[in-house]
C-alpha cells in the first residue's frame, strides 16, 4: 500500500463500518458517489479515500488519475479540497494540511512540475510523525532542486530529505526530556477546518 492509500485507508473502513457495509460491494461504490458529490461534509482522508475507489466517466481511469485535460478528472481533482481537514493533536498546526497537499500531488502528478512531485514525495513519510519543514528548511530544498543538474537532482534531494529525517528524529528523542516538544502532549487539540477551493497549496 501506498504512502497516499495509507492515508485514507483507515477513515475509509471506519466510514463502511459506520454504514454496515465492506469494501468492494455496490453500496461501497455508492457510498464513494455520495461523498464525492458533497465533499464538504466529509474529511479530506475520506474524500481521497472515495475518489479512490471511482472510475472517471471520461477517460476510464481512477477519478482524479486522468491525464491533465480530462474534464471529470480536473473538476474532481479540485473539488477535493472542498473538504474539511482536521489538525490531529500532538502534531504542529499545518501538519495534516501539509499531508493533505502532499497526498493531492501525488495521486496526480502529472499536472505538476517533475520536481515539485519528488520532493512532495519524498517528504510524504515524515509528514504522518508529526513532520513539518520550516520555512528555512522548504527555501533550502526549493534551492537545491533548483541549482542541481538534473541528472543528480534525485539523489541530491533524496539526501537533503534524509538530513531533514535525521534531525526530525533528534528533535523527537530530545523534546521529552526538555519538555519542548512540537508533537508533546501539550499541543493545543485538534480543530476542523475546511480548505476551500483558494488553500490547495
Amino acid at each position: 500500500m501506498s504512502r497516499a492509500d495509507a492515508a485514507a485507508a483507515g477513515e475509509w473502513a471506519g466510514f463502511l463500518r459506520q454504514w454496515g457495509t465492506v469494501a468492494g460491494d455496490d453500496q461501497g461504490r455508492a457510498l464513494a458517489e455520495m461523498v464525492v458529490a458533497e465533499p464538504d461534509r466529509h474529511d479530506w482522508r475520506l474524500v481521497d479515500a472515495a475518489l479512490h475507489r471511482l472510475v472517471c466517466p471520461d477517460c476510464g481511469d481512477r477519478l482524479t488519475r486522468g491525464p491533465a485535460g480530462c474534464p471529470a478528472c480536473d473538476r474532481a481533482h479540485g473539488y477535493r479540497y472542498a473538504a474539511t481537514e482536521t489538525d490531529r493533536p500532538g502534531v504542529p498546526p499545518g501538519n495534516e494540511h501539509a499531508i493533505r497537499v502532499n497526498v493531492s500531488v501525488v495521486r496526480r502528478p502529472q499536472v505538476t512540475s517533475e520536481s515539485e512531485v519528488l520532493v512532495r514525495r519524498l517528504l510524504l513519510p515524515l509528514l504522518p510523525a508529526g513532520f513539518l519543514p520550516t520555512t528555512e528548511e522548504a527555501q533550502r530544498v526549493s534551492a537545491l532542486v533548483k541549482k542541481s543538474p538534473p541528472e543528480r537532482r534525485a539523489h541530491l534531494v533524496e539526501r537533503a530529505v534524509e538530513a531533514l529525517a535525521e534531525d526530525f528524529s533528534r528533535t523527537r528523542r530530545a523534546g521529552p526530556a526538555a519538555g519542548s516538544s512540537p508533537t508533546s502532549p501539550g499541543t493545543p487539540a485538534a480543530t476542523r477546518r475546511r480548505s476551500g477551493r483558494g488553500r490547495s497549496r
